[in-house]
C-alpha cells in the first residue's frame, strides 16, 4: 500500500472493526486488554500516526498551546518558554512559540493565526492590551499574561513585582556609596521598564544627596546597550557612578562598551542588570542583577491555564513573585 498507514489499514491488520481502533486511540479503557494490543502491534508494525485534525474540528480545539514573547533571543523568555513547555508536556500539549520582536503589528498576527489554530489557550507578554486578546477569550481561549499583571476581573496574570525590584536595585547602589545613578532602558512604554523605574526613583526621591537620571534604549538587547554604553563613555564628564540597566541584555552591551573605552567596572561606573540571566554570572565582569524566577514563572502561567480550561468555576488570579537582587563584582 502506498502513502502513509491509515485507521483503516489498522483495522485490517489487528482483525477488528474501524470503530474498535478509534476506541483505542481515544478510549482504551473501553476496549479489552488483548485486542487493545493487538491493535498497539498493527500501529507498530505499520508505522501508524494518528491525524488529529478531525478530532480538533470535533472538539473545536487543538492540543496546543501559544507562547507569544516579546524577542525570543532573550534568554529571559527562553526561561519562560521551558517553564511553559515542562508544565505542557505533563498535560499532554504541546508548545507553539511566537515572537513579536516589540511589533504590534506582528503580535495581532500571531493571535489571529493561534485563534485559526483553535489552541486550548494563550500565554503572552503582551505588547498590546487591544481587542484581538478579548476576541480570543470571546471565542472560549483562555488568555494568561506573564510579566505583566492583568486585571482581576478579566483574566490571569503572572508577574514579578518590578517596583520592588527597582528599589532593591537602587538601594544597593546607594548603600555602595553611589550618589550618580543612570537607568538604561527602553523602551519607556514597556510596563516591566517602566515599573523597574517607577522602584529606583521612589529610593531616589527619599534622598536628596542621590540624582538619578534616564537614558532611553529603544530597545532590550546587547546593541542597544552598546549604543547607550558608548554615549556614556562619550561624555566622561557626565559620567554616573553607577548605572541600573532595565534588563541583563543591555547591561551586558554597556558592559562591553564601557570596557572597550578603558572604564573600569564597577571602580569607575558599577553596573546593576536585571533578570540574572546565566550570561550575567559568565560575563567578563559578574554582573550583579535582580533575578526573577523565570522558569516558575513560566510553569506557574500554564497552570493558570489548565486551571481555567477545566475548572467549572474558575475564579482570576494575579500571582505576583518576589525578585531577589543577587550581588557579583560589577556593583
Amino acid at each position: 500500500m502506498g502513502g502513509a498507514p491509515n485507521i483503516r489499514e489498522v483495522a485490517l491488520r489487528a482483525g477488528v472493526s474501524v470503530g474498535t481502533v478509534s476506541n483505542v486511540l481515544n478510549r482504551p479503557e473501553l476496549v479489552a486488554e488483548l485486542t487493545r494490543e493487538r491493535v498497539y502491534a498493527a500501529i507498530a508494525e505499520l508505522g501508524f500516526v494518528r491525524n488529529d485534525s478531525a478530532r480538533q474540528l470535533r472538539v473545536g480545539r487543538s492540543r496546543t498551546l501559544g507562547l507569544v514573547v516579546l524577542d525570543v533571543a532573550n534568554p529571559f523568555f527562553t526561561d519562560v518558554a521551558r517553564g511553559v513547555e515542562d508544565a505542557a508536556n505533563q498535560h499532554g500539549l504541546a508548545v507553539i512559540l511566537c515572537n513579536t520582536d516589540e511589533d504590534p503589528v506582528k503580535e495581532a498576527s500571531h493571535l489571529d493565526l493561534l485563534a485559526e489554530m483553535r489552541v486550548q489557550g494563550v500565554l503572552i507578554n503582551p505588547i498590546d492590551t487591544d481587542g484581538r486578546i478579548a476576541a480570543l477569550r470571546d471565542r472560549g481561549i483562555p488568555v494568561v499574561l506573564f510579566d505583566r499583571r492583568g486585571d482581576t476581573a478579566r483574566e490571569c496574570s503572572v508577574a514579578v513585582d518590578d517596583v520592588l525590584g527597582g528599589r532593591l536595585a537602587a538601594t544597593h547602589l546607594i548603600e555602595t556609596g553611589h550618589r550618580t545613578i543612570q537607568f538604561v532602558g527602553g523602551p519607556l512604554t514597556l510596563q516591566q521598564v517602566q515599573e523597574r523605574h517607577e522602584g529606583a526613583s521612589e529610593v531616589v526621591a527619599a534622598r536628596a544627596d542621590v540624582e538619578l537620571t534616564v537614558l532611553t534604549t529603544t530597545a532590550l538587547n546587547v546593541a542597544a546597550g552598546r549604543a547607550a554604553g558608548d554615549r556614556l563613555a562619550a561624555d566622561r564628564d557626565a559620567l554616573p557612578s553607577a548605572v541600573f540597566c532595565a534588563n541583563d541584555l543591555v547591561a551586558l552591551g554597556v558592559l562591553q562598551a564601557l570596557t572597550h573605552a578603558g572604564l573600569r567596572v564597577p571602580h569607575d561606573v558599577a553596573i546593576v542588570g536585571y533578570d540574572d540571566i546565566d550570561f550575567a554570572a559568565a560575563a567578563a565582569v559578574p554582573l550583579s542583577s535582580v533575578r526573577q524566577p523565570r522558569q516558575q514563572l513560566g510553569r506557574t502561567a500554564a497552570e493558570l491555564l489548565f486551571a481555567e480550561t477545566t475548572e467549572a468555576e474558575h475564579e482570576h488570579r494575579q500571582v505576583v513573585f518576589d525578585p531577589e537582587l543577587i550581588v557579583r563584582d560589577s556593583s
